[in-house]
């Protein structure tokens, strides 16, 4: 028999059935995930725009690739992926990665006060695949390119200062990153079968230019005790940064990166996990396996992942049903939206504004299946805080 395991929170007693399951960290659930359900209910019927959302939600269309965001004369990038919000006065920017090779790079969205578009315009070009990122403490936005050799680019989201390659940070197959104010690191994923999981250590916090690049090393076991080791040549040549510290920690497939109080969550696509690194322990879990689920599983082709106030992380589907599903601080699994109509897609670029009332998303490819299909999306409703 199939289970599962999940390994931040605790047991919430009768209502186990209704969310899909949760347990106690580092036990054991047997019953059979229940998708379909969660903290804000059941998924309603798809609206306008084919987004099934609980009761209490709603969706607009922000942007499509190819054409002009309404209200302004840009045209809006293809294969939309990662993305985040910033501040930005009164209102905020969502930025959003193209991952097309060549000429990928990042865009832009600005909103006011009442979330209406005001504007929209490029941040990074002449660059391949942008993926995944991050944004930094000083509100930046770290954009990834998903190829061999491939660099970190910090970009302005205002789309003032120019785009600046980070080559500090190493070269190799980048996927996300995640910004740690408190020991003043970036973590850095890889989308490789047997991809690494990084850290880069500035050598001053808020500047880039400069730094180590080091890499995890544990036991092959699915969780255990980590240390970090340096990388001695970031650059990737003639030898893969992935295959230069014995002992490195080897992962099927990195993809989304989140930190948040002392934990850095991150995804792994190739065996469909969610691992957790307890900093301040220095341990690494499973947070989530859909191997050891019983029947079918409420989130699969786990990709970009992000965090809200309350602790909740949201993990976006690379396939799967076109979900972004729940895993809540009490371990419970579930989906929260589902795109219909789009199964020759994915859902990327999962960020929330900053007062945490709307939620940004693409499904990259939309109905079409082509990367110049792509649609960004805005969801309303009552978050939980």
């Amino acid at each position: 028999m199939e289970r599962r395991t999940f390994l931040r929170g605790a047991v919430v007693g009768s209502s186990a059935a209704a969310f899909g399951g949760t347990l106690m960290r580092g036990a054991v659930y047997a019953a059979p995930a229940q998708p379909g359900t969660g903290p804000y209910g059941a998924l309603l019927a798809p609206d306008a725009n084919g987004v099934a959302l609980p009761g209490g939600f709603t969706s607009r269309v922000i942007a499509r690739s190819g054409q002009t965001v309404a209200g302004t004369s840009y045209t809006w990038h293809s294969a939309p992926d990662g993305g985040a919000c910033f501040a930005d006065g009164t209102g905020w920017i969502y930025v959003s990665n193209s991952e097309v090779n060549p000429n990928g790079g990042a865009s832009a969205v600005r909103f006011n006060s009442s979330g209406n578009v005001t504007g929209a315009y490029r941040i990074l070009s002449g660059t391949r695949q942008n993926c995944a990122g991050g944004r930094t403490p000083w509100n930046s936005w770290l954009s990834c390119e998903e190829v061999s050799l491939g660099y970190v680019y910090e970009t302005d989201p205002r789309g003032v200062d120019a785009a600046v390659r980070r080559a500090a940070m190493g070269r190799f197959k980048h996927e996300a990153a995640a910004a740690d104010p408190v020991r003043k690191v970036v973590y850095l994923t890889e989308d490789e079968t047997n991809g690494c999981f990084y850290r880069f250590i500035p050598a001053t916090w808020g500047d880039l230019s400069a730094g180590t690049l080091q890499v995890l090393v544990a036991g092959t076991a699915a969780s255990g005790s980590f240390t970090w080791a340096n990388v001695p040549d970031p650059d990737g040549s003639p030898t893969a940064t992935r295959s230069q510290v014995s002992g490195a920690k080897k992962f099927n497939g990195g993809e989304g990166c989140h930190y948040a109080d002392d934990t850095v969550w991150f995804t792994t696509k190739g065996d469909n996990r969610v691992w957790r690194l307890d900093l301040a322990a220095g341990t690494y879990a499973l947070a989530y396996d859909d191997s050891l689920v019983s029947g079918s599983a409420p989130l699969t082709g786990v990709d970009n992942i992000t965090g809200s106030s309350s602790g909740d992380l949201y993990v976006a589907e690379d396939g799967g049903n076109m979900e972004i599903c729940l895993i809540t601080p009490a371990d419970v699994v579930s989906p929260f939206l589902r795109v219909s109509g789009q199964s020759g897609s994915e859902i990327t670029g999962p960020a929330f504004s900053p007062d945490g009332t709307r939620l940004y998303f693409s499904s990259q490819r939309g109905t079409s299946g082509s990367s110049s299909g792509g649609i960004t999306y805005e969801v309303r409703g009552p978050f939980r805080s």
